[in-house]
C-alpha cells in the first residue's frame, strides 16, 4: 500500500530540516494549559507523514531558497493543516484518524473545535515572525481557499451531477492550496521574481490535487487497517469523487439508473458499496483516476523543469511519485 521507507529515502536530504521542524513543533504546541498540553501530546503521538513540510523543504533547497524563516513558515502551514483536520473530524463525526481516537472522540466536539481555533491562532502568530507581508498574505489566502473548498464539498454532497472540473476545483481549494503555498514559500521569502513564485505555486497546486485524488481513491481501494477507516465511507455518505464522477458520465442509461438507485437508498451498507465498487471498477473509473493523478503530477514537474539537477530535486521528484503511491 505505502512504502514508508521510500518516503524516508526521499526526505533524507532534508532530514535535519524535518528534525528542526519537529523540535519546534513540540515547543509550539506543548501547551498553555494542562488540557492543551494533553491534547497536543495526543496529536503528536500519531503524527502524519509531514508531507507538506517535506515538499516545502525540498523545493526550497532545490532552488536555493532556504532562509532562516523557512522552518517557521512550515510550522505555520502545518498547524493550519492540523487545525482543519480537527474541524473536519467534528463535521464528519469521525472517531479514528491515523490509527487512534480523534480529539472529538476522546474529548468532545467543542474541545476539538476550540483546539483547532487555538492552532489557527498559533499559526498566524508564527507567520508574523517571518516578517514577510507577502507570505502572510499567501498563507491567509490559502487558508481562505481551504474553507471555501470544505464548504463547497459539503454543498455538493449528494449531487451526482457534479462535473469533473467542479470536483477538481473543490479539491484544489480544499487540499492543493496548502501544497501550493508550501512550495512557493521559498521564492516568497527570498523575494524571487514573480515567475519563479508562480512556477512553484503551480507545482504545488498540481501535486496537491493529485494527492487528494489518491486520497479519494483509498475509499475504493484502501485497506482499513492502513487508512483507519472502512472503504466506501465517502461514497456511502454522499461524497462524490472522481471514480464515481467518471463512471456516472460514461456508463449507459440503465447502469446509471441502477447506480443512482443504490445511492438513493435510505439504508446504504457494505453490500451497496460492493455493488457500486463493481460498477466503478468495470467502467474504468479507478484506472481513470489513477491516470488523472499521474498527468497532474507530470504537469507539476513540468512547471519546475528549469530547476537544476541535485539531490534535492531528485528527492522532490521522488516525493511526487510517493504522493500518489498510497492508492496503488
Amino acid at each position: 500500500m505505502l512504502d514508508t521507507n521510500k518516503m524516508l529515502e526521499y526526505t533524507s536530504p532534508v532530514q535535519a530540516d524535518l528534525d528542526d521542524f519537529s523540535r519546534n513543533l513540540n515547543d509550539v504546541v506543548k501547551g498553555d494549559s494542562p488540557l492543551i498540553a494533553s491534547i497536543a501530546r495526543h496529536l503528536l503521538k500519531a503524527r502524519g507523514k509531514r508531507i507538506r513540510p517535506a515538499f516545502l523543504f525540498l523545493s526550497s533547497r532545490a532552488a536555493d531558497n532556504f532562509t532562516e524563516h523557512t522552518v517557521s513558515a512550515s510550522l505555520a502551514i502545518e498547524l493550519i493543516h492540523t487545525a482543519t483536520l480537527l474541524h473536519d473530524d467534528v463535521v464528519d463525526e469521525s472517531e479514528m484518524r491515523r490509527g487512534q481516537d480523534t480529539v472529538n472522540a476522546q474529548w468532545t466536539n467543542l474541545i476539538s473545535v476550540l483546539m483547532g481555533d487555538y492552532l489557527f491562532a498559533k499559526a498566524f502568530r508564527i507567520m508574523v515572525t517571518t516578517e514577510s507581508l507577502q507570505l502572510m498574505q499567501a498563507i491567509s489566502e490559502a487558508t481562505e481557499r481551504v474553507s471555501i473548498g470544505e464548504l463547497r464539498q459539503i454543498e455538493e454532497t449528494g449531487n451526482y451531477d457534479v462535473s469533473e472540473d467542479e470536483y477538481l476545483s473543490i479539491i484544489a481549494d480544499k487540499t492543493a492550496s496548502l501544497f501550493a503555498v508550501s512550495c512557493e514559500t521559498g521564492p516568497i521569502l527570498l523575494k524571487r521574481p514573480i515567475g519563479e513564485r508562480q512556477r512553484f505555486a503551480m507545482f504545488g497546486e498540481k501535486i496537491g490535487t493529485a494527492f487528494q485524488i489518491a486520497d479519494d481513491l483509498l475509499d475504493f481501494v484502501g485497506d482499513a487497517e492502513v487508512t483507519g477507516k472502512e472503504p466506501g465511507n465517502d461514497v456511502l455518505t454522499g461524497r462524490v469523487t472522481l471514480p464515481l464522477i467518471f463512471t456516472l458520465k460514461n456508463v449507459g442509461k440503465a447502469a446509471r439508473k441502477e447506480i443512482l438507485g443504490c445511492l438513493d437508498q435510505p439504508e446504504r451498507d457494505q453490500e451497496t458499496f460492493q455493488r457500486l465498487h463493481q460498477f466503478v471498477t468495470e467502467s474504468g473509473g479507478i484506472d481513470y483516476a489513477y491516470d488523472r493523478a499521474d498527468r497532474l503530477c507530470q504537469q507539476g514537474l513540468d512547471a519546475i523543469s528549469k530547476v537544476k539537477e541535485s539531490i534535492y530535486y531528485d528527492s522532490l521528484a521522488g516525493m511526487v511519485e510517493f504522493a500518489i503511491a498510497r492508492a496503488s
